[in-house]
């Protein structure tokens, strides 16, 4: 049996994907407009966000005990996933990528993925846990 619950990291990639690829590729186009914008930073922020979301989202979700991992896995893949894309497309198109900018913000999105993780995982050791299940545990606990 997998470590990984991956509808959990489905749950969390999805979440990434509709909240930090918007504001990533907004960075992105604001930032070959205008390199000085604060625009750029601010949005490039709010990916941030969007992914830290994602990965508190799968650590939150799992079932197997590793929030972390999920976390991490959650971040870091869908990043990998969409900065693969975008790199592709670039790379066709015959513009320049900086590899090394790349590096630096998977390492970033590494970070904002384990803040994540431990969000989701402090919100299960408090008994907030998903769905119905919580209120399960509330009202057996409360019963004996």
């Amino acid at each position: 049996m997998s470590a990984l619950d991956h509808k959990a990291l489905r749950q969390g990639a999805l979440v990434s994907l509709i909240f930090a690829v918007p504001f990533a590729v907004g960075s992105a186009l604001m930032g070959a407009h205008d390199k000085h914008s604060p625009w750029t930073s601010v949005l490039w922020l709010g990916a941030l966000a969007g992914f830290t979301l994602g990965a508190g989202i799968a650590s939150w979700v799992q079932e197997n005990g590793y929030p972390l991992v999920h976390g991490l896995f959650c971040a870091g893949g869908t990043y990998l996933a969409t900065q693969g894309t975008f790199t592709t497309i670039r790379l066709v198109r015959g513009a320049s990528v900086s590899w090394l900018g790349i590096f630096f913000t998977f390492t970033t999105v590494i970070f904002a993925g384990l803040i994540g993780g431990g969000l989701g995982s402090v919100l299960r050791k408090r008994g907030l846990v998903p769905g119905m299940r919580g209120t399960a545990l509330t009202s057996r606990t409360d019963q004996s």
